[in-house]
């Protein structure tokens, strides 16, 4: 059976930018080690194999698999999925995709004359602030001094289904400069419970971040749905974002740093004050190298 590989690069409409991932269509049949081994030919972070739903609990499901092992879930690879589900089959509007992690709302919908896919993300959970002592550590393993972290502002790890840890930094001129020692990171993990790093700043009605997860292999990646995602519940927690008391919808920006800048789209729904649902969005590009059949 010939199966599609297609190059998408999500959070972007730029060919080249954001973050990059490929999908596979038709890949029902395949089983782990020809997706592996389709992965590893590709070399992206992610790949998605979109499959036929298994039941009637969803509509469809995916599998996302890095070059060396399946994952439970990928941000940028969902919205590359669906973008090509939207823009070389048609297939639009909201349904429920099954994953790793459980079952996602996704919704494909038309804005500005291309695609946009949206994801409904898990609730909002936040860990403690870390002790003021690893606030100096984090601050050093990220190639800054500890008064370069917004002051009142805590160092806390938090999820909308995959935890991050969010740094604040007072400026934002300090993140292009960032150059974290990713030994001392992959250890602090270990001892706050998270292995993805946001360095993030707040300014102009926008944010600014980057992602470090060394403890996983990735040096840098380019665009996080999975981290501005819980970014977004933060900044409502926080008060660091006014909104209308209903719904916070903010741009993160991220990937400048690496020369593949992006946008996420993220709205939060807010009950009695409190972050209660958010939502990432991006746009894609598929490549011209795209749509190769194989078998």
């Amino acid at each position: 059976m010939e199966r599609r590989i297609f190059h998408v690069d999500a959070f972007t409409r730029t060919p080249g930018r954001g973050n990059a991932a490929g999908v596979v269509l038709d890949a029902d049949g395949m089983n782990e080690t020809a997706m592996l081994r389709i992965a590893a030919q590709l070399g992206y972070s992610e790949t998605a194999f979109v499959l036929a739903p298994s039941d009637g609990g969803h509509d469809v499901h995916v599998r996302f698999f890095t070059p060396a092992v399946e994952v439970p879930v990928c941000g940028h690879a969902t919205v590359a999925a669906h973008y090509v589900r939207a823009a070389v089959l048609g297939i639009e509007g909201s349904f429920v995709q099954k994953t790793g992690a459980g079952l996602q709302r996704i919704t494909a919908a038309r804005h500005e004359g291309d695609w946009r896919i949206a994801i409904r993300q898990g609730a909002p959970t936040f860990g403690e602030p870390v002790a003021e002592a690893l606030r100096g550590r984090i601050a050093a393993a990220l190639g800054i001094r500890a008064g370069d972290l917004a002051a009142g502002l805590p160092v806390q790890v938090v999820s909308t289904g995959h935890s991050k840890v969010l740094v604040p930094l007072a400026d934002g001129a300090l993140l292009d400069g960032l150059q974290p020692d990713p030994e001392a990171l992959a250890d602090l993990s270990g001892e706050v419970g998270s292995k993805g790093w946001f360095p993030f700043a707040v300014g102009g009605g926008r944010t600014d971040g980057r992602m470090f997860a060394p403890a996983i292999g990735i040096a840098e990646d380019p665009v996080t749905g999975n981290a501005n995602g819980p970014l977004g519940a933060y900044l409502v927690r926080h008060g660091l974002m006014p909104h209308d008391g209903k719904r916070l919808a903010f741009e993160g920006h991220q990937g400048r740093a690496l020369g593949r800048d992006g946008i996420v789209h993220v709205a939060v729904d807010i009950a009695d004050g409190a972050p209660a649902v958010v939502t990432i969005a991006g746009d894609a590009a598929i490549r011209l190298d795209s749509g190769a059949a194989v078998r």
